[in-house]
């Protein structure tokens, strides 16, 4: 998922390049001639795109321990509608990223920017969920997330990403997609 995100960050032809170069193994005047455009132009963008993904990696991974922590405040000022809690926790510049793939509830098409946006958004959600739904707190690829469930399925995965000091919460991945959600126990 994280790959995505910084995938939708560049510009499409950047992201062509990337893709085709990176994931798919062609090399530059095959890019090129696929794009219709020239090697040397090809060699730049594949540059700037590999600058761009290099850039939006995190420089820094905060205590899986504190993540945990910071997770379960953030899912309780959430679920209890507690925005003034909620928004201490929000970095100014955070991200929200849904991925619902247009089958469950999501942010939208778009990440959601800045911590009044995604606070009201997100409390908005909440009210509107009439369903009362289970927390397990969990590993997903690797981090710390929190599972929701309705009954026995399950209804979202949230992962978050902490400032550098590890006090606020500075990126939000949800995936509501039941889909992707197909494998989670």
């Amino acid at each position: 998922m994280a790959l995505l995100v910084v995938l939708e960050t560049l510009a499409p032809l950047e992201r062509a390049v990337f893709v085709l170069g990176e994931v798919f193994g062609y090399t530059h005047p095959e890019i090129a001639e696929i794009l219709g455009r020239r090697p040397a132009a090809i060699r730049q963008l594949a540059h700037r795109a590999r600058e761009h993904v290099r850039a939006r990696r995190p420089r820094y991974q905060a205590d899986p321990r504190l993540r945990r922590q910071v997770t379960e405040r953030f899912v309780a000022a959430v679920s209890g509608g507690d925005l003034p809690a909620l928004l201490r926790l929000l970095a100014p510049e955070v991200t929200l990223w849904a991925d619902g793939g247009g089958k469950a509830p999501a942010a939208g098409r778009r990440p959601v920017h800045g911590r009044d946006r995604v606070a009201r958004l997100l409390t908005l959600g909440a009210t509107r969920s009439r369903q009362s739904l289970g927390v397990r707190y969990r590993q997903v690829n690797g981090d710390p997330a929190a599972l929701l469930f309705a009954g026995d399925s399950p209804f979202a995965v949230i992962v978050l990403d902490l400032t550098p000091d590890g006090e606020q919460v500075c990126g939000i991945y949800t995936v509501t997609n039941p889909d992707k959600l197909s494998r989670v126990n």
